[in-house]
Formats: C-alpha cells, sequence, structure tokens
C-alpha cells in the first residue's frame, strides 16, 4: 500500500480477487458480459457503502466527477445508473454471499481471542433477526402487512469481534423459528436464543448436534422437577434444577432432561427462567452468556446506521440480496482492516475517516492512526435492557 495510491485502492487491495472470481465463475456472472463486469458492480456498491451514497444516481455522480482515477481504483467498465440497475437484477447474489463468507472465515480467524465478557473456551454465537420496513407498491414480492412490505435478516453473529457467520434475507412474513432448520450446528458451540425461538423439536436437534443452547422458558412451561442443586441467593440466582417437560407436545419433542435456571435482577426487578441443555457450567455463567446475547442487538443498530442496509438500490429480491451481502462483506472488510493495522478506533470511527479520505493518497494506516478528533463522540449506542421481553 503506498501513497500513489487511494485509500479506496489499498483498501481493496485486502480482497482475496482470485477468490472473488472463482465466486464469479461459479455462478457464470461475467457470462457474454461485454463490458461493467460483478467486480465493477462490487466496487460500486462496496464505495456506495463507504460513502453513504442514496441512489444509484448518487453513485454514477460522485464515480464521475473522478473519472480520471478509476482505473487505478480498479474499475473497468462504465459507471452508469443502468448498467449498475441491470447488474442488481441479473447478477447472481449468491456470488457477493459465497464471496461474503471467505471474508468471514478470515475475520474470524483474527478475532478467535477476542473476549466478549464471559470467560468462556467454547464458541458463542447469537442467532436473531431484524426486520427492515419497505414499501409495498414498490416491493410487492415482500408483503408483510395489508399495507406494508418487510424484509428480515436472519443473522447468526459469533460474539468474538461480533462478526456475522451466516446471514439469511427473507420476507417479513418468514417465522423466525423456522430460520433454525438452515443452521449448520457446530458441536460443543453455544447458541444464545430469545424466547421467540422455543420450539422443543428444534432445540432438540441442537442437543443431538452435541451443541448447547441458552434460551428464556416460556411462562407456561408444564415440567417436572427431577433434582435441584444448591445456589448462592446472593449473586441473584435463585434456583437450579434438572427437569423434565410434561407438556403432551413438549415431552415428545424433547425427551431428554433440562436445565432450568431461575434468576432474580435486582436493578429491574425481574423475576427471569432460563433453560439449557448445558449441566456443567456454573450456573451464574448461564444468565451471564444470555446478557451477552444483546450484542446481536447492537449489531443490527449498528448496521442500520452506518450501512446502506435500511433502503435499496434496487426493487427486486436479487437486488436487495445483492446490497445486503456488499454491505456485509463492507463491515468484514473494515474488521480486518482494524485488526490487521492494529487500530484502537471503534468501526464507527474507521468508517467515517474513510468516507471522507477515500480519494486522497496517502497510505491508510496514516491516514486512520493520525486522524485526530478533538471532541470524540461517546459510543452512539446506549446499552439496552439486559433482559428484554
Amino acid at each position: 500500500m503506498n501513497s500513489g495510491r487511494t485509500i479506496f485502492a489499498q483498501l481493496m487491495d485486502l480482497l482475496p480477487l482470485a477468490e472473488f472470481h472463482r465466486c464469479v465463475d461459479r455462478y457464470r456472472g461475467d457470462y457474454k458480459v461485454q463490458s461493467f463486469s460483478c467486480l465493477d458492480q462490487f466496487l460500486c456498491l462496496a464505495f456506495a457503502q463507504l460513502t453513504y451514497r442514496e441512489s444509484l444516481r448518487d453513485i454514477q455522480t460522485c464515480l464521475r466527477a473522478h473519472q480520471s482515477q478509476l482505473y487505478h481504483m480498479g474499475f473497468r467498465g462504465g459507471i452508469s445508473r443502468n448498467n449498475l440497475a441491470n447488474a442488481n437484477l441479473q447478477r447472481d447474489w449468491r456470488i457477493y454471499a459465497d464471496f461474503a463468507r471467505l471474508l468471514i472465515a478470515q475475520a474470524r480467524a483474527l478475532y478467535q481471542d477476542e473476549p466478549f465478557g464471559v470467560e468462556l473456551d467454547q464458541t458463542v454465537y447469537a442467532f436473531d433477526s431484524t426486520t427492515v420496513d419497505l414499501c409495498l407498491s414498490l416491493f410487492p414480492w415482500a408483503q408483510f402487512r395489508r399495507h406494508k412490505s418487510a424484509v428480515k435478516l436472519h443473522t447468526l453473529l459469533d460474539l468474538r469481534g461480533s462478526i456475522p457467520t451466516a446471514v439469511y434475507v427473507t420476507s417479513g412474513r418468514v417465522n423466525d423459528v423456522r430460520l433454525l432448520d438452515q443452521l449448520v450446528l457446530e458441536a460443543g458451540a453455544f447458541y444464545l436464543l430469545d424466547r421467540g425461538y422455543v420450539d422443543y423439536r428444534r432445540l432438540y436437534l441442537i442437543t443431538q448436534a452435541l451443541a448447547f443452547f441458552v434460551t428464556r422458558a416460556e411462562h407456561n412451561t408444564r415440567y417436572r422437577r427431577c433434582s435441584q442443586r444448591w445456589v448462592d441467593h446472593s449473586t441473584g440466582l435463585r434456583s437450579d434444577q434438572t427437569i423434565r417437560l410434561t407438556g403432551p407436545k413438549s415431552s415428545r419433542r424433547y425427551p431428554a432432561p433440562l436445565r432450568r435456571i431461575h434468576y432474580f435482577d435486582a436493578e429491574r426487578d425481574l423475576r427471569l427462567i432460563f433453560l439449557t441443555n448445558n449441566f456443567q457450567l456454573q450456573a451464574l455463567i448461564i444468565p451471564q452468556l444470555y446478557r451477552a446475547r444483546w450484542q446481536i442487538e447492537l449489531f443490527f443498530r449498528w448496521i442500520k446506521q452506518h450501512l446502506r442496509i435500511r433502503s435499496f438500490y434496487g426493487t427486486s429480491a436479487n437486488a436487495i440480496k445483492t446490497q445486503v451481502w456488499i454491505g456485509i462483506t463492507v463491515y468484514v472488510l473494515v474488521a480486518i482492516l482494524k485488526k490487521q493495522l492494529g487500530l484502537n478506533r471503534s468501526l464507527h470511527e474507521i468508517l467515517q475517516i474513510l468516507s471522507i479520505t477515500i480519494f486522497e493518497k496517502t497510505p491508510i494506516s496514516l491516514a486512520l492512526s493520525q486522524f485526530h478528533d478533538q471532541n470524540l463522540e461517546l459510543d452512539p449506542f446506549k446499552q439496552l435492557d439486559l433482559f428484554n421481553l
């Protein structure tokens, strides 16, 4: 990365382009393409994410204003609103999904020792979804309510580094719990789920895969107590029990024992009941794990504020999935950059600096390390409630 190249070009140097072209060939993305390749499309949408462009015309105008620099930034095809619109409609979104997964694997290796608030050797995932509201007249294929459309981003988040390891884009009508069937379960890992994912048949599949889950119990859970362990009431714990479900359906769908932990949150005067299939961890770690689940809520708020995820450059399902996956790629790429350069800045600060220096010709490490903000803002995310109903 030398001072004769733009910040954007230096950032794109982090991309494994040989792997990108393999993803393109896998889905024949450049088949019969005369100009404006899949790489051109990717670079345009990555530029849009980094500089907060509002529309395809906005992307076209900004890039054409720097026409003399585009070749050295990696662009080869003609930049136009029509080319972008056609590419978003026709190029298979799975090209960018597969490429994002390659970067995700690289980022997870860099963040594998990152702390997340709980002393635990195993991998810990949080799984949840967020809804993005859409206009019904523009997105009729994603109708959610009578007068509006929506898409859901179902995300499996590795809490070490807050790296999204799997993202599923569906229409708003898809029930969240059905996406548990899509997960490739990892033996020995923990999956943190809110109460909306309590489906005993699917939870039992997690147990059969030799993985662990932590979730909240439903209010009407029917069970019988098999045994009970001593707990220290001064920590907030009230009970630690081994139970078996006794409901006519639940007992059939989950025939194995469960661990039921009763915890009292004195600060908010809440009594919380947790269910898990792990019997080895200390009881107090279970509420701590569930508290860490809220990293995924902060992740959703972060990407909605700092990536182009809430509004889209196209109206087709392919265009939305393409934009989402390229947005995830940019997020992971910035996370990789932060770790490789050993930066102490937040991802928000790095993105803000990149957005205003993208065409500058200075070493990227120098631009990010020597940028001084006299009035650093507080983290825009306020901590959510410990246990949101």
